[in-house]
């Protein structure tokens, strides 16, 4: 089984770098299962729209995962009850938060769970994603041992922490948030896939996809500044490809994949 994951989508460019190159990187790798983060899709790069939900799908996308701007475009709330294929961290509050934290994904008659989850390191104070991750792996090991996790956190730590207590248990942990591609794409010694964080597709002259002036006036001055998604200037796609071997659910290989549109690095 080959899983393509691409990270965190920032705005009108990021949306329209899954457009053109989609279908390319599809052509290339021949993925059974596409995964995108989608929480910064909209234009202000917070939160995702029902038509960019779709969109994206329209393109090709087979689940897309959220992080701690799920809730930032209330639109969300009108439609993330009615699909299985947008998901949410599953450390949100319990009984009280719409949506489903994981999903289940036909492949060849197996299934590859799709699980989301968000770190609490310099973050908000969720419920506590280890023990849940925990239980949660070992009521879908039942189903499946194919398991893919998209774990939204800051710190570096807690996402190898979260890999190395997984490590055996799931298929792959592959970090999100931080929207810079990391160098450490490795199998764990248990035979699970980990990346700290697999970058960000949209404004690759920005910084971390907004105007560059406005962060660099908040490192100046310290006081509040309001980010604004570059909208001009080249793109960037970055993304992971991960084989799991059907049987086992262990990880045999995972690659990182950054495209820009001047070039492509591999």
């Amino acid at each position: 089984m080959r899983v393509l994951f691409i990270g965190d989508v920032v705005g009108d460019k990021g949306v329209s770098m899954i457009e053109t190159y989609l279908p390319k990187i599809k052509q290339d790798v021949k993925p059974q299962v596409t995964v995108v983060n989608g929480e910064n899709a909209t234009p202000v790069g917070r939160g995702i729209s029902q038509s960019i939900y779709k969109r994206l799908m329209s393109y090709g996308v087979d689940v897309v995962t959220l992080g701690n701007h799920a809730w930032s475009n209330s639109e969300i709330l009108d439609f993330i009850d009615d699909t299985n294929r947008l998901i949410r961290p599953y450390n949100f509050p319990k009984n009280v938060t719409p949506g489903k934290g994981y999903t289940l994904i036909n492949v060849n008659g197996k299934q590859l769970a799709v699980l989301n989850f968000q770190g609490r390191v310099f973050m908000d104070n969720l419920d506590d994603p280890f023990s849940l991750a925990n239980d949660l792996v070992n009521k879908l090991n039942k189903t499946t041992n194919c398991i893919f996790m998209d774990f939204h956190a800051e710190a570096t730590s807690e996402k190898l922490a979260m890999a190395r207590y997984l490590d055996g248990k799931v298929s792959a942990v592959v970090g999100t948030h931080t929207h810079v591609q990391t160098n450490d794409a490795r199998i764990l010694p248990q035979k699970t896939a980990f990346l700290t964080d697999v970058g960000m597709t949209g404004p690759a002259d920005g910084m971390l996809g907004m105007q560059p002036d406005s962060v660099i006036s908040r490192f100046l001055n310290q006081r509040p500044a309001r980010f604004q998604v570059l909208e001009t200037g080249r793109g960037i796609l970055s993304g992971c490809v991960i084989d799991i071997d059907d049987k086992s659910g262990h990880a045999t290989s995972i690659k990182t994949i950054l495209y820009t549109d001047d070039q492509v690095i591999d």
